[in-house]
């Protein structure tokens, strides 16, 4: 049994330069960047072993949250991009509903894809929907295809200017 809970809700506030995590603490932004395709954020990650700053892009056509972590010095991460299968809602606040499914890519290498008993276990306890669940296992499974068949580049797969600036 995994830790049950509804989906983590996470709001990205681009005028106040600020970041509700899904416990519900605000956090400061180094960096925002909207673009056409996206939202960029950039910022610390406070209290965690081994990650020390979060950069991620919110891609709504896509339906996932990209990101390149940095961890502490001294410390590794076993992937290079996470990507978290998400409802985005654009806005003046970006707003994200993560829908359970996790690709963990390691780049030219491989990838895997995690908490699949999460996502089975949350519509079982009616946090959400067989529909809502479908579009999570479909957008996984678009985001495996289409990474694998990109050589296990993910930037390559999304065809979209990726940039990671940010983090020391």
């Amino acid at each position: 049994m995994t830790d049950l809970h509804p989906p983590k809700v996470e709001l990205f506030d681009t005028a106040a330069m600020t970041n509700t995590d899904p416990k519900g603490f605000v956090r400061t932004v180094d960096r925002y960047e909207v673009t056409d395709f996206g939202l960029y954020m950039a910022r610390p990650l406070d209290g965690h072993p081994d990650i020390a700053y979060f950069r991620s892009w919110l891609l709504p056509e896509h339906g996932l949250r990209v990101g390149r972590w940095l961890p502490h010095p001294g410390r590794t991460l076993d992937h290079d991009v996470y990507i978290d299968i998400v409802d985005i809602q654009p806005g003046p606040v970006w707003r994200t509903v993560d829908l359970y499914l996790d690709v963990l890519v390691n780049d030219h290498q491989g990838l895997r894809v995690v908490d699949t008993d999460e996502i089975i276990e949350a519509n079982t306890a009616g946090f959400l929907d067989r529909v809502v669940m479908q579009r999570a296992f479909e957008r996984t499974f678009t985001a495996v295809e289409g990474i694998a068949a990109s050589g296990y580049d993910v930037e390559a797969w999304l065809g979209v200017p990726l940039t990671w600036p940010g983090g020391a």
